[in-house]
């Protein structure tokens, strides 16, 4: 029972809590990017470069030829599928984009409610320290 209380107290700390929220967060955010990129830029970007589909951009390792990506992973070939791994890297620069920004926001409201809330009182011993020091710096000065 005691182990079922610990883990009920570990579930229900905020830390877990926001974690999982994170998650299920960065995992829809995902799918709307992967949906951004394959539907909304990649498309445009293969009509300028002549009706290119860039997932089906590929060269086979065995020096055959085959008319699409599907076909030659349905033979079982060799390949490097280079045009999947442009738009996974696109992706990339969008969600890290995405983070530089949501961060550069956080940032920017936590210094101003820092600037905003003025420091603490120092302790009565460190004040009464700071005038110790500045009475013994007045005494050595000629």
């Amino acid at each position: 029972m005691k182990i079922l209380e610990e883990f009920r107290a570990f579930i229900a700390r905020g830390n877990v809590i926001d974690l999982a929220v994170g998650v299920i967060l960065g995992a829809a955010f995902g799918k709307i990017v992967n949906s951004l990129v394959s539907d909304v830029i990649m498309p445009p970007i293969g009509l300028l470069l002549q009706n290119v589909n860039f997932s089906d951009l590929f060269f086979t390792l065995n020096a055959q030829s085959y008319p699409s990506l599907a076909l030659a992973r349905e033979a079982g070939a060799p390949l490097i599928a280079y045009g999947a791994f442009v738009s996974v890297l696109i992706e990339f620069l969008i969600v890290a984009a995405c983070v530089f920004f949501l961060v550069k926001v956080i940032n920017r409201l936590h210094r101003k409610q820092t600037a905003a809330t003025p420091p603490p009182e120092p302790p009565r011993s460190e004040v009464l320290l700071e005038e110790i020091r500045d009475a013994l710096r007045e005494m050595r000065k000629p």
